[in-house]
């Protein structure tokens, strides 16, 4: 089996992959900007392709089989430049680990250890017990809200359950009565937006979930509210999410998903068209929430449990589009 990792970020999930392949594998790395003629022969020859991209200027692989994201997004591959006769795949395994960062922003929001100790540093004991307007809040005083309820959003409920959290969603279609969650909403339900302490965006970036979130959105929440991005930074209005943080209409906002993202001309820009960098309220991380060891390991087995599927000629798991 001729098998193409293609893009320098699928290289993480080479390692222990081939132990996993029931049949003898050629198995190449490929830049994705394929420069020499090897490069290219390999790409046109590959029966399994490991890949968040694809479609442009690359060879056309007739022999196909088997294309398999290893990501749950795949926007950025176009369906109709893959062969016909290839399964297309994509992968989860990261709602483990989007439901820690989830948590581990909130709680430190609730328990504020690092400004605690810089302060004590400086002999200020600002959070000494004993005087009322020193309490920071508890997990379980919140209602967290989920803007999209799949793999991430039930993940995250079943971590907000355990810190005793009330928990209401959002999704685009019904979702039956689950002890997850205390209240359920459509997905254009405006009385969702006030109903939360915290608002967790996990929604994947459609034609349909591009900018739907806006400014109307962002007004019905808490004042005292925070949102949370762990799908895709375009889903939330980019001119509506800086609005209301820069005016403070909501309390704050921690996100790790973009409007930009380094290219090869730019390798560190910032990661919006507006200055967030300067916002006090708002914790930015580079798209790093679902990047875990477990997050690798388990997208790795899926990919080699495909390509297991299809020397056995056995249905795949995770299929977006099935052989045409």
């Amino acid at each position: 089996m001729r098998i193409v990792f293609y893009g320098e970020e699928t290289e993480a999930f080479i390692a222990g992959f081939a132990e996993q392949v029931a049949a003898p594998s050629d198995i190449q790395l490929l830049p994705i900007i394929l420069t020499t003629d090897a490069q290219r022969a390999s790409f046109a020859a590959a029966e399994v392709i490991v890949a968040n991209k694809f479609g442009g200027d690359t060879p056309v692989p007739t022999g196909l089989k088997l294309l398999h994201v290893p990501a749950a997004g795949y926007d950025a591959i176009n369906m109709q430049a893959v062969p016909p006769g290839a399964v297309i795949c994509n992968s989860f395994g990261h709602e483990q680990a989007i439901a820690d960062y989830v948590m581990a922003a909130l709680l430190a929001r609730c328990v504020p250890l690092v400004d605690a100790d810089a302060k004590l540093r400086r002999g200020d004991w600002a959070y000494w017990a004993g005087d009322p307007a020193r309490v920071h809040p508890e997990m379980s005083d919140l209602t967290i809200g989920l803007y999209g309820f799949g793999h991430i959003g039930q993940m995250i409920a079943q971590r907000a359950r355990a810190f005793g959290m009330r928990v209401v969603v959002a999704n685009r279609s019904p979702v039956a009565p689950s002890p997850l969650f205390d209240q359920a909403f459509a997905l254009n339900d405006p009385a969702f937006w006030s109903a939360a302490d915290a608002i967790i965006v996990s929604l994947p970036l459609t034609e349909d979930t591009r900018g739907i979130v806006g400014a109307a959105h962002l007004a019905a929440m808490r004042p005292e509210a925070v949102i949370i991005n762990v799908g895709r930074g375009p889903v939330i209005d980019e001119q509506a999410l800086y609005d209301a943080l820069s005016q403070h209409k909501i309390s704050g906002a921690v996100i790790d998903t973009w409007y930009r993202y380094p290219t090869k001309d730019n390798a560190t820009p910032h990661p919006g068209n507006l200055p967030f960098h300067e916002l006090s309220n708002l914790v930015m991380t580079p798209h790093m929430s679902g990047w875990t060891s477990g997050t690798i390991r388990r997208r790795r087995d899926l990919a080699a449990r495909n390509v297991n599927h299809v020397l056995a000629g056995e249905p795949c798991e995770n299929v977006i589009r099935p052989p045409q």
